[in-house]
């Protein structure tokens, strides 16, 4: 048995011994993936799928998340997240994913406990050890577990996997929270999340796959993959007029391309190449 194999066999056996779990479901690769090796190891009635509803994410991915539900015929309930109101979160710190998944993550131990099931479920995988992630700590103290990262998957296998097993999601591009596009300690208003939802939303829809927008004032920073630099340059005309419609005085395209955590850069020390 090749190390694929053996991991996902792990994966399940890790969700047998859980018996039944709400899974914490974005409608993205991950949570798609875990959804769907759960509802096939436990069966339906032991498995419910919770997508939070928000000003964090795009309409576009909660409409995702209820088609791609519906496809599995998994039970799936939503429910909507007020994370503005959470003032630790709004005022943007280091931290903020803790703030953000300590509320979404209680929500669901209640659900799980008001519908009977044993244990709460996260996507969280082995690839996440790379960056800082707030949440994970948010999910040790509630006791929200981690299959995928358990069981040593990361997004490679599980986007082969997710292709083997025929899910529309095996190509999506990485999503995250639009608050995540707002410098830490700025403040994160409903305004500037719209603004960058509406941002991406177009973008992607001149071809484009994975896409940030980050935010520095009048400034938008533009990370795509590096593949796409040359699309970001055929409709450059078409993304500067739309972006400037949006309030953005200055657009740029990051020239590091797409990477995941970029706004934690500046938390790290970097030394500068002798001239």
């Amino acid at each position: 048995m090749d190390k694929r194999s053996v991991k996902l066999k792990k994966l399940k056996e890790i969700l047998k011994g859980l018996e039944s779990v709400v899974v914490a479901y974005s409608g993205g690769l991950d949570s798609t993936f875990l959804l769907k090796v759960a509802l096939d190891t436990l069966g339906r009635g032991r498995v419910l799928a919770v997508t939070a509803r928000s000003e964090t994410y795009p309409e576009s991915e909660y409409r995702c998340a209820v088609r791609m539900a519906k496809e599995l015929k998994a039970r799936h309930e939503t429910i909507d997240t007020k994370e503005l109101e959470i003032k630790n979160f709004r005022k943007n710190p280091v931290n903020r994913c803790y703030y953000c998944k300590s509320e979404l993550f209680r929500r669901l131990k209640e659900m799980a406990r008001d519908n009977g099931i044993k244990h709460v479920v996260d996507g969280a995988n082995h690839d996440d050890l790379k960056d800082i992630r707030y949440g994970m700590k948010a999910a040790r103290e509630l006791g929200v577990r981690s299959p995928l990262l358990e069981a040593g998957i990361g997004k490679a296998l599980i986007r082969r996997s997710s292709y083997s097993l025929g899910l529309a999601t095996w190509s999506k591009p990485s999503f995250a929270c639009l608050a995540s596009r707002i410098p830490f300690g700025r403040k994160i208003d409903e305004t500037t999340l719209v603004r960058v939802g509406r941002a991406e939303e177009y973008i992607r829809r001149l071809g484009l796959g994975q896409v940030r927008l980050r935010v520095h004032k009048n400034v938008a920073r533009m990370e795509v993959d590096l593949s796409d630099f040359g699309r970001v340059i055929k409709s450059k005309r078409q993304i500067v007029k739309f972006l400037k419609g949006l309030g953005f005085t200055y657009i740029t395209l990051d020239l590091e391309g797409y990477r995941t955590g970029s706004m934690n850069e500046p938390l790290m020390v970097v030394k500068a190449p002798r001239l």
